[in-house]
């Protein structure tokens, strides 16, 4: 047991019997009282801490400690929310069969107690985790066995995201040829792909992880074999197939004849999918439209009169499927700003097609704050009410842009922009054209409500730090 599981453990304990303390006292107050089983009666006290065990232990059995989902992706939460969920509908059923009569207020205020003190006190764990995998500890050490370009392309990916727990030590290329692995910083194996020479440099770098590529040339049977060797070693084994920013959902393995087959599923946005999508948006952004209806007032005002011009800035851009709308803003810059965007075309910073400078001359004083906090896009609520945009989507392209898109970029297209998505929350005018892409085309493949609400949620974050804003 790491110490960073013995931490969950603690805390996932505390959460537990503040959640059914909570519960006795918010149902009971300080009362003594009892669970009546016919015969005999049980003081609620004396439930709450079997509940307490109960729920500590499930949450150790159904693997929510699992050092393999610690620190990156929602596997985590899922479990633990799942585990509390299944916990108690088990208590329901027992209840029912054996005529049991618990306090159902009991039940309804413990439940949602334990999850947000179980959700929230492994976030701050997680905080806590990502911090010491970033200074270089609690890492998994790593070696990358594969052709020399798709080693590379893991040792990349695995480096930049230390968060996700994995460090690589070592790679061992299958084959010849040219890759980013001659500027790795460790070790690099060229030799013949046996086990032998596999086992000796997991030893020479104390790797506790060997993750394969698709692409290595490593027959069945020396996999399998080394598949039992790691094992005898404690070594862990992780097979990386030649997929890239596919999300898990999409992923579904199925065993035929001994063979673990991938399956790949591209989500379709139609449907109920596309009824709850719409309606949430709908409802969203009336709800916020209500709220901010007095801010969004005193916004255009502060507009007017800080500079002549309209107050909303209407700008052409391209929907799903390719139709053009036009974009409502509040307008952050003077009313000729259009016009004088070729006499500043020598000073652009923004990436590939992007058009940005950090200092932009034609932003006004008011413009200044409300792109700062992502302000002037408020009225963007209007083209999500009228169905042009979407809550949160791929950015909204200017006509320029979608001319020049390759047959891949048009993929962005296939859904409705967003005010908000992935750009927003990972850099917004920092990321570099490719990066925008890449995220976009991400978001279209591997829609979801969940990333969905992942996403709003990760906005506020974002506009708050201002990272990219400008």
């Amino acid at each position: 047991m790491t110490s960073h599981q013995f931490r969950l453990g603690l805390f996932d304990l505390a959460g537990v019997v503040w959640a059914v303390a909570g519960a006795q006292l918010i149902r009971f107050g300080v009362d003594a009282t009892s669970v009546d089983l016919g015969r005999s009666q049980i003081p609620y006290v004396a439930v709450g801490l079997i509940l307490a065990a109960a729920w500590w232990l499930a949450l150790w059995l159904s693997g929510t400690r699992d050092s393999r989902i610690l620190g990156y992706g929602p596997e985590e939460y899922k479990r633990v929310t799942s585990t509390s969920l299944w916990l108690f509908g088990a208590i329901a059923v027992v209840s029912y069969v054996f005529q049991l009569d618990p306090a159902r207020g009991y039940v309804a205020v413990a439940l949602p107690l334990g999850i947000t003190a179980l959700l929230f006190s492994r976030w701050i764990l997680r905080i806590v985790l990502v911090h010491e995998r970033n200074a270089g500890l609690s890492l998994r050490r790593v070696l990358i066995i594969g052709a020399p370009q798709t080693a590379a392309h893991l040792n990349r990916q695995l480096s930049s995201h230390p968060e996700a727990g994995y460090s690589p030590v070592a790679l061992y290329l299958t084959a010849e040829g040219p890759s980013a692995s001659d500027d790795f910083g460790g070790g690099v194996f060229r030799t013949r792909p046996d086990l032998a020479n596999i086992l000796a440099a997991v030893e020479e770098h104390n790797a506790d992880t060997v993750v394969v590529s698709g692409g290595a040339a490593l027959p069945p049977t020396t996999i399998r074999q080394l598949g039992w060797a790691l094992a005898g070693r404690d070594v862990s084994l992780v097979m990386a197939p030649a997929l890239t920013d596919v999300a898990g959902p999409r992923i579904h393995t199925t065993p035929v004849a001994g063979l673990p087959l991938i399956h790949v599923t591209t989500p379709r946005l139609d449907g109920l999918k596309g009824i709850a999508k719409r309606g949430f948006d709908i409802a969203s952004s009336l709800a916020l439209l209500a709220l901010l209806a007095f801010p969004m007032l005193a916004i255009a005002l502060w507009v007017r009169l800080d500079s002549p011009g309209p107050v909303i800035f209407r700008q052409a851009r391209i929907g799903r499927a390719g139709e053009p709308f036009k974009m409502l803003k509040f307008r952050s810059m003077v009313a000729d700003a259009e016009a004088r965007l070729e006499a500043l075309r020598a000073r652009n910073q923004g990436s590939g097609l992007l058009f940005k400078i950090k200092d932009d001359p034609r932003v006004t004083r008011s413009g200044r704050f409300l792109r700062r906090y992502s302000l002037d896009e408020l009225p963007q609520l209007f083209n999500v009410l009228n169905g042009s945009m979407s809550l949160v989507g791929p950015r909204p392209p200017l006509p320029r842009e979608v001319e020049q898109y390759d047959q891949f970029a048009h993929r962005r297209l296939l859904i409705k922009p967003g005010i908000t998505g992935l750009w927003q929350v990972s850099g917004r005018s920092n990321l570099s054209w490719d990066d925008s892409i890449r995220l976009d085309l991400y978001y279209v493949e591997n829609w979801s409500m969940v990333q969905d609400l992942i996403i709003l949620l990760r906005t506020a974050k974002a506009v708050v730090g201002k990272t990219g804003a400008y």
